[in-house]
Order: structure tokens, then sequence, then C-alpha cells
């Protein structure tokens, strides 16, 4: 590498703020908090709004919502397309 020109490679706390779980890990990320770890020694603390802790795709709790009947309007739009469709040239539709 040269010298001089990478930014600093550092341990790092990352902590989510939702639910307090915390995790060292290496990082360039500057932070004027600092935090004393389970090792004893302190490190720059940075927080997260959500971390894979919490995030509803990795906890499992993610739920699908079909907002404003979306799907059903779709639904209506295409099987009026293939009605159209099926009237113009005769055929059943498929």
């Amino acid at each position: 590498m040269k010298e001089g020109i990478h930014p600093a490679y550092h341990p790092v706390v990352f902590q989510d703020a939702s639910n307090g779980y915390a995790f060292l890990t290496r990082s360039t990320v500057k932070s004027d908090k600092t935090i004393k770890w389970e090792d004893g020694n302190e490190y720059p603390l940075v927080s997260l709004e959500i971390s894979s802790s919490s995030h509803p795709f990795y906890t499992g709790t993610q739920r699908m919502v079909d907002t404003a009947g979306r799907v059903e309007r779709f639904q209506q739009r295409y099987a009026r397309q293939m009605r159209k469709k099926s009237d113009a040239d005769g055929s059943d539709g498929k």
C-alpha cells in the first residue's frame, strides 16, 4: 500500500440504538464518542438506527402488506385487458 493515501483502519464498536446490540469490527469511520468494550479497551462508538439484530428481514418479523389493494387492482386491470384482447381477436384469452 502507498503511504499517506489510505484512511486509518481501526477497531470501532457499532451499536444498534433500538435494542443495544453492539459489535466490534474494523472500519475507517471516525467518532467522537467512545465505549469501554468487554476486553477492557476503549473504542470509538458509532450508533446505528438499525442492524441485523433489529431489522425485520433478518429477525423474521417482516410482514408483506398489500397497501390499498394494489395486487387486486393490478389483477382487475390485467383481467380487463385480457377480456378486451379476447373480444377483439375472438379467442378465449389464452
